[in-house]
């Protein structure tokens, strides 16, 4: 299965989803590969940390791909593992599209800010663009990233994002807490650090056993 973390927000949080999802794959024992494809490099430098912090054995493959060549070269190195995830950058670029051409499965984190809710319209444009030049349909899973622990915002964003039948809304919001920056500083996935916050695991857990066993789902019926 392929992953691409998508949007066109900067800050909304992709990176981390990616990393953690990555980390998430691979505890099971699968091959994982990382691509990171985003030009500030976030994924490549949490596993510069992680590589540190583990003395080398990260547990996935990292390659950094830029550009409208990213989809043939993922295409080429898929049957190598079990599952690729895509960390794309915070706007409309070639690279981002490549990835969305190429890709199982979008993940399109949000904040619940005005700012990111605005551009939704121009997200759902973009992704109606990239359906429509597939041979197979695009599976899309939109959801709250860092997100208030309480607040009128989520529940805004999350109509929002409902309204919008081609988001695929997933109503497992991951919140704003200090685990996720902490853990990520290290090179490490919530679940991994000495004493990890359970409210962090279980939002994590929650929503990458929505997205894996759907994605499943929606494979097994194509």
């Amino acid at each position: 299965m392929i992953y691409t973390l998508s949007g066109i927000k900067g800050g909304s949080g992709r990176s981390t989803i990616a990393e953690h999802l990555t980390v998430w794959l691979a505890k099971s024992g699968a091959d994982i590969l990382l691509v990171d494809a985003d030009e500030q490099g976030t994924a490549s430098d949490f596993t510069a940390w992680r590589e540190h912090t583990l003395d080398g054995n990260v547990g996935y493959t990292l390659v950094q791909l830029i550009g409208a060549n990213l989809r043939k070269q993922v295409e080429t190195m898929k049957p190598k593992y079990d599952h690729i995830v895509i960390d794309t950058g915070g706007r409309d670029t070639t690279s981002q599209r490549a990835a969305l051409i190429v890709a199982d499965v979008a993940l399109i984190p949000i904040q619940p800010r005005s700012h990111d809710v605005w551009t939704l319209s121009k997200l759902t444009e973009m992704l109606g663009e990239i359906q429509a030049s597939r041979l197979e349909p695009l599976t899309v899973y939109s959801f709250l990233n860092r997100a208030d622990i309480t607040s009128a915002d989520n529940r805004e964003a999350a109509e929002a994002l409902s309204s919008m039948a081609e988001l695929g809304f997933v109503p497992h919001a991951v919140k704003n807490r200090k685990a996720y920056p902490n853990a990520g500083a290290k090179g490490l996935a919530v679940f991994e650090i000495e004493s990890p916050d359970q409210k962090a695991v279980s939002e994590i857990d929650a929503l990458f056993n929505h997205i894996t066993h759907g994605s499943l789902i929606s494979t097994t019926e194509a």
